[in-house]
């Protein structure tokens, strides 16, 4: 018996999915507003939202009142048919957050690792306690995503090296997913830096920029099309090791067990926290951080010009070997450090490139409230739950 395509039934999750993305990314609508946006006649829209319904997907959460006849009942997609956990690990902390399908954070706990270094237990303990927090049940997050410093292979999803989390290895991926009973995704900090800076920040909607994160050393995200660019073996933005003059090559820069590539040389020996630290002292501020430290000199105005200065020098050394290659148009600044010196750093980091790059690009700093790398994990969990439930 010869079997024919079920048509009906993909027009069906067509018509789902389109109502279901418009009502995330509307708010509560009527059934006449959904039709009129998709398209979808008034008997379609009411079997779409019928059918969504019965899933557990939207309900009725009000109503908008009309010139004539009754009021119209408003649809919305109902929060807890879906959670996501996003988590930023560091070296002295480890912070998670849990979200519903709309993506409004309803716990989010920060600890220190206390010594502990295996990266499940770290994980494990973070999520439970998150979850506790908002009231949720860890069986019904479906999605999960950890951003860590280093490199992540983007072909097996592990970290293939990691300077700050020695611990975070081959094999940690699949640890997690056995673990927490669900995918996991790893994602490095600072693509999901980008990723929030792009939804949420100083780079929304844009399709192709580069961020600049400085901490305790210094990474880049590379958006193109719209999309993150991470490279062949995940290593796309490791620009610490870019080769400035003035300062010694980077060396010893191979990741091989038991020892950990070395951070001397290159352009993370001029702008590093410990770098800028530095720095800082010799032009008189001092402070429990470096970022304290340009914060000093922000607050000094005339007398702390000349370490921002300097600083947005040595920055737009890396900025623009990035621009001549890329030509992104525009760069976020991020990171500790950067925010620190904000609007006045941005400024002169971008007058200085103009003086090096033929085509200078527009630089300005983050605008991301919070933990840029916890919001960035967040929005990228509420991705792929969406995405799974869009499909199921």
């Amino acid at each position: 018996m010869e079997r024919r395509p079920g048509v009906p039934r993909l027009l069906r999750e067509i018509n789902d999915r389109a109502a279901l993305e418009l009502l995330l990314a509307s708010g509560p609508l009527t059934r006449g507003q959904i039709g009129q946006l998709t398209g979808l006649s008034k008997v379609t829209a009411s079997q779409t939202l019928a059918r969504l319904e019965e899933r557990g997907l939207v309900e009725v959460v009000g109503e908008q009142a009309g010139n004539r006849g009754p009021n119209a009942a408003l649809y919305g997609v109902i929060p807890s048919c879906a959670y996501v956990a996003g988590l930023d690990v560091g070296p002295d902390r480890v912070s998670a957050a849990i979200a519903d399908i709309n993506g409004h954070i309803v716990a989010e706990v920060t600890a220190s690792p206390d010594g502990a270094d295996d990266p499940v237990s770290l994980v494990h303990s973070a999520v439970v306690k998150a979850c506790r927090g908002g009231k949720v049940a860890l069986s019904r997050l479906r999605g999960v995503v950890i951003g860590t410093p280093g490199v992540v292979d983007p072909r097996t999803g592990d970290v293939r090296f990691s300077f700050d989390l020695p611990q975070w290895h081959e094999g940690i991926h699949e640890a997690l997913a056995r673990d927490l009973r669900r995918d996991v995704t790893i994602e490095n900090d600072v693509n999901l830096a980008a990723i929030a800076e792009r939804a949420r920040g100083a780079a929304r909607e844009a399709d192709d920029f580069v961020l600049v994160w400085v901490g305790r050393g210094i990474g880049l995200a590379v958006v193109l099309g719209g999309r993150l660019h991470r490279g062949r073996s995940g290593s796309a933005g490791e620009i610490g090791y870019l080769p400035v003059p003035g300062v010694p090559l980077a060396d010893d820069v191979r990741a091989i067990p038991g020892r950990l590539p070395s951070l001397r040389g290159g352009l993370q020996s001029l702008v590093s926290s410990e770098a800028v630290g530095e720095l800082a002292r010799e032009h008189g501020f001092a402070g429990a951080t470096a970022a304290d430290c340009v914060t000093a000199a922000v607050a000094a105005g005339a007398a702390g010009e000349p370490l921002l200065d300097e600083v947005a020098a040595r920055l737009a050394l890396g900025v623009a070997s990035v621009c001549v290659v890329l030509d992104p148009g525009l760069v976020v600044l991020a990171g500790e450090v950067c925010r620190a010196g904000g609007e006045g750093l941005a400024t002169r980091v971008e007058e200085a490139v103009a003086r090096i790059c033929p085509i200078p690009p527009q630089v300005i700093p983050s605008k991301v409230d919070g933990n840029p790398v916890l919001r960035g994990a967040v929005l990228a969990a509420l991705d792929q739950a969406r995405e799974e439930i869009f499909t199921a």
